[in-house]
């Protein structure tokens, strides 16, 4: 491969990937096989004769526009990008439950008065919230490769309208928990120095972290991919 075809074959690969947003490694897989494409039909037209430039100019020229190449690889990434947030979320779901439990268990002010009723609801509601996540969750693991397969339009609406309720259940679900964390802190000064405690902050934090750069990939994926 020569220094001047790879420049023609990295500017075109350069332009289309501005253009599309999503996880990375799913992204650099795609456009490297848009690349062994764009070489491949170098090539070809080269040994049937053409000139270096004509055969560039052909392979770049039926490769497809950017109108016609966007939307397909924009959907594989929108699909992509929500397999991984549902994936991350049932990952995730297990540790946060647990460290909810295991940072009150022996503290010195667990065997002390019952919370108020409205905290205890609150806490029940959290238990909801995390039921109907995983719920979503696993249905975008089942409606989103469906979709991508089939091309349905049906079953694209279906997996945009999971995406966002897993992304506003999550969004609730983290305003939830740290309205319940907040309303622990005043009701039990000691939890700030409880050591599990502690660790469990630093777990929950992480992990909320980690989810919100995948509920943020997808978004950002779906808004590309309506545009």
């Amino acid at each position: 491969m020569r220094v001047h075809e790879e420049a023609v074959v990295d500017q075109r690969l350069h332009e289309l990937s501005t253009r599309l947003h999503g996880p990375n490694r799913l992204k650099t897989d795609l456009l490297t096989e848009a690349r062994h494409a764009l070489e491949d039909a170098v090539e070809a037209y080269r040994e049937g004769g053409l000139p270096r430039a004509e055969a560039e100019r052909r392979a770049v020229a039926e490769f497809g526009s950017d109108r016609q190449l966007v939307p397909e690889f924009q959907a594989e990434l929108a699909t992509g990008a929500l397999r991984g947030l549902a994936l991350r979320t049932l990952l995730i779901s297990v540790p946060l439950i647990a460290a909810g439990d295991l940072t009150w268990q022996g503290s010195s002010w667990s065997g002390g008065p019952p919370p108020p009723q409205s905290y205890l609801l609150l806490s029940a509601g959290l238990d909801v919230i995390w039921a109907v996540i995983a719920t979503l969750a696993l249905a975008a693991l089942l409606v989103g490769p469906l979709a991508a397969r089939w091309g349905s339009p049906r079953l694209a609406r279906s997996a945009r309208l999971i995406g966002f309720g897993l992304t506003g259940s999550l969004l609730l679900g983290a305003v939830a928990g740290g309205a319940l964390f907040g309303w622990s802190i005043g009701l039990w000064d000691a939890a700030l120095t409880w050591p599990p405690m502690i660790i469990g902050m630093v777990v929950v934090s992480a992990a909320w972290f980690a989810l919100a750069r995948a509920a943020r990939c997808w978004v950002l994926a779906e808004r590309r991919l309506a545009a």
